[in-house]
């Protein structure tokens, strides 16, 4: 045998199967139980895999990645979509399919609808019974204070956004104290939403296109939060923002975002596939052929 190199590991025997470890390091999954780091396998009890956010038992043919089942039932923990806009005509349409959870408005959205605030807020609350976020423009938490107070009396559904701040995290802690829902906005790290948490905020809003702009996986910070938030058990709810893509909101739902808020053009394309329009355009032609008529 060649002469063993100073980098070359001396073989080990496997142990049996039945007896394995198999480590699951928390970085490689989106959403890790911390009691589940390892555990061993055994044939006769199988153990259920961490995929993105929810849990699967293998059946014989584990060597096939798991089909995932979610962790919470639906009817139990349903995810929510709330729509990222100012535009009233835009929400009422998706409300009349009851795709609209809620709003979220920030000061860039109040400016691209050429409305003022008070009065568009109040037209959306007007229909949609959901968590409406509405954005104080203040830096300093007296003055958010008085803000968040005056925004919050345009409905009862009103949630005071708040900047992700100390000013802010102070804000959010009196708000919440007088029973208001506080949406703590641009967060960017996992320990901005754990010390949000900590200051009551009911909503926690993670921006995820920001993110990937600078070369970072806004999603990765999805699931840190969420496997604080379960860690601890924290009553504050995952906001997924900046979304772009219908790719984000599916990756937020296997993560376990409580919340994605996206554009109105971001929630239709969640229907829309090439092969759905390719299989449409067959079925039309075919029907056309036969030259029969339903009605």
């Amino acid at each position: 045998p060649r002469p063993q190199r100073h980098l070359d590991e001396i073989p080990v025997a496997a142990p049996p199967f039945g007896r394995a470890i198999v480590q699951h390091p928390a970085q490689g999954f989106r959403r890790q139980d911390p009691h589940q780091i390892a555990r061993p396998i055994d044939p006769l009890q199988p153990f259920a895999f961490p995929c993105r956010g929810v849990w699967a038992k293998p059946g014989p043919e584990s060597i096939q990645p798991p089909r995932c089942t979610p962790r919470n039932p639906p009817e139990e923990n349903p995810m929510k979509f709330f729509i990222d806009t100012a535009d009233v005509d835009a929400i009422r349409e998706l409300h009349d399919l009851g795709m609209v959870d809620g709003v979220t408005t920030n000061p860039s959205l109040i400016l691209k609808s050429g409305r003022d605030i008070l009065e568009v807020t109040k037209e959306i609350c007007s229909f949609v019974k959901g968590p409406v976020s509405a954005e104080v423009v203040s830096l300093k938490a007296d003055e958010m204070l008085a803000e968040g107070r005056k925004l919050a009396a345009i409905a009862p559904n009103i949630a005071v956004k708040v900047p992700l701040t100390w000013d802010g995290l102070k804000a959010c802690k009196v708000l919440s104290g007088e029973g208001f829902m506080v949406n703590v906005t641009l967060c960017f790290s996992a320990n901005q939403a754990l010390i949000a948490a900590k200051a009551g905020a009911t909503f926690i809003s993670p921006f995820i296109g920001r993110l990937d702009d600078i070369n970072l996986d806004g999603l990765d910070l999805i699931g840190d939060i969420r496997t604080i938030y379960d860690n601890y058990d924290f009553k504050t709810q995952i906001l997924a923002a900046s979304i772009r893509t219908a790719n984000h909101v599916k990756d937020c739902a296997m993560i376990g975002a409580d919340v994605v808020t996206a554009p109105p053009n971001v929630i239709k394309a969640l229907a829309s596939h090439v092969l759905t329009d390719k299989g449409l355009d067959q079925f039309t032609k075919d029907w056309a052929k036969t030259g029969q008529k339903i009605l």
